[in-house]
């Protein structure tokens, strides 16, 4: 496999441009005469003809045109390898957090939000590549240039930075909080004395350094299909756990700390009377004060868009079709995967769920040998996240501070050095994962999942082909609505909660 890889590079390498970005060296001339006009035309009518005539012409040739720009960028991905990228975006640290999320929603309205956020996201990918079909560009950002110029273009580079850093920072704060407890008790060391390789400061600058540096330093992310699969079959492996442990864990469950005295371990499922225990009985719909993240979380668990379009560049034989089948199979498998994990490791704790799951389970018996394992698994699949994630930020920063440059191996090394060094020093001194969860969801997020998708569809788009009053426009235009309601009623919930103090994410563990 690496044979071919390596023989398949050296052609993909003389027509990538920055990240295995998809356009050829005449399509970014193409997608930036605008701002060449901007700067020759004081006059704001001439400006506007010009953008006009341009475009126009820009979509009478682009019959010509289209098929020397999809395949002057061969894409060499195959389709499982595409699937196992998309799946690896969008599966990120969130599934730790969904089985808090059913404690605070109960099981059938978390149920339906799930649904309604694997709709939409899938909705929007579609929106997103038509818009890309119609312009043949495929980055974000430049997707936002020509909806809206430049404006549109920096809108989307900084939702994209945000939310990426946002995922990278909840990837390696799972490292910073994980590692220590799982090296702690493969050495059994119960009384740490602050030696340094349990110190998760330590672990996180040293995994991203040996780990996450070389992936971040690869040019294509079609490189990345392999350890997208590894990661993927590692979060199986995490999804298996939970289940078998739903059926090997007593309800209420004894915490291991406060009776590690107690000769008998035994607890049973009934009480003296003989009844179930109120605490063991599964929620339908629950709502309360911590409902206010369960939307943000579940919308930062479906979180893959600014990956698609890179993804669909380096696809074989790319079609829009083909795409699509792509984020549908991937949407699908996480949503199972989902739903899955969140209900079985609610199951298990019910009401006792923390907001990460895996510290639950520590409580019962910090040295059982399948839990050190599944964190093992975790920590290796969102380690392996991190640089997938890292392509799209890094792009974005290039198309905003870099235009016009063509790939450059030192600014490529250089921004994924800054950048993982900033996010090192974030995961080091930030607070809660919660609070980085919610905020983060709360805003880039929407944009990115409702808000931009549309709006770009509906600017792109030409009149001609669908007026402003088609049904598909105005789905896109509502679709949007949806995203600003979200973000609003996210953010307000969240900040009333942090107010009333009674958040878990202004409090540590």
């Amino acid at each position: 496999m690496n044979e071919d890889g390596s023989a398949e590079t050296g052609a993909a390498e003389v027509n990538a441009i920055p990240n295995g970005k998809g356009h050829d060296p005449g399509e970014e001339i193409a997608a930036k005469t605008p701002s060449a006009d901007a700067t020759e035309n004081p006059h704001r009518n001439q400006n506007a003809d010009a953008n006009r005539a341009e475009s126009q012409e820009f979509l009478s040739s682009m019959e010509d045109k289209k098929t020397t720009r999809f395949t002057d960028f061969e894409g060499k991905t195959s389709f499982g390898m595409s699937v196992f990228n998309l799946g690896n975006a969008i599966m990120g640290s969130g599934i730790l957090g969904l089985a808090y999320a059913m404690a605070n929603t109960g099981v059938i309205l978390f149920l339906v939000l799930l649904t309604v956020v694997a709709v939409l996201s899938s909705y929007s990918i579609h929106l997103l590549l038509k818009s890309s079909g119609i312009v043949g560009i495929r980055a974000y950002e430049q997707l936002g240039y020509r909806a809206f110029g430049t404006p549109g273009k920096m809108a989307a580079g900084i939702a994209i930075t945000l939310q990426n850093i946002g995922a990278m920072s909840s990837y390696l704060y799972i490292v910073k909080y994980e590692f220590p407890l799982v090296i702690q008790a493969f050495l059994k060391v119960d009384n740490p004395a602050g030696e340094w390789y349990i110190n998760g400061n330590y672990l996180v600058i040293i995994v991203s350094i040996a780990v996450i540096l070389p992936l971040a330093l690869m040019k294509q992310l079609g490189y990345l299909g392999y350890t997208s699969g590894f990661s993927l079959s590692c979060m199986v492996f995490f999804l298996i756990s939970v289940i078998y442990k739903k059926f090997n864990t007593p309800c209420p469950f004894r915490d291991f700390y406060s009776h590690v005295n107690v000769s008998s371990l035994s607890v049973n499922v009934t009480d003296l009377g003989g009844e179930v225990d109120p605490a063991c009985i599964p929620k339908m719909v629950n709502l309360n004060p911590q409902t206010a993240y369960t939307i943000p979380i579940l919308a930062f668990a479906f979180v893959c868009h600014p990956e698609v379009l890179p993804i669909y560049t380096e696809l074989r034989n790319p079609t829009k079709k083909k795409m699509q089948h792509v984020s549908n199979i991937s949407i699908a498998v996480m949503y199972c995967m989902y739903f899955l994990a969140a209900l079985f490791g609610y199951l298990t704790f019910y009401g006792q769920v923390e907001p990460e799951l895996l510290h639950t389970y520590s409580r019962i018996d910090p040295y059982d040998t399948l839990i050190l394992c599944v964190r093992v698994a975790v920590l290796t699949a969102v380690t392996l996240t991190v640089p997938i994630v890292l392509f799209p930020v890094r792009r974005a920063i290039q198309q905003m501070l870099f235009p016009n440059k063509t790939f450059y191996w030192p600014r490529h090394i250089a921004i994924a050095i800054v950048l993982l060094t900033f996010i090192n020093l974030l995961v080091i001194f930030a607070p809660n994962i919660l609070g980085i969860f919610g905020i983060i969801g709360a805003t880039s997020a929407p944009c990115l999942i409702f808000i931009f998708p549309a709006i770009f569809y509906i600017r792109i788009v030409p009149k001609e082909e669908e007026p402003l009053r088609s049904a598909p426009k105005i789905m896109a235009a509502i679709f949007a609505g949806v995203g600003f309601l979200f973000m609003i009623m996210s953010l307000s919930f969240i900040l009333i909660d942090w107010t009333s103090g009674s958040s878990k994410a202004s409090s540590g563990h």
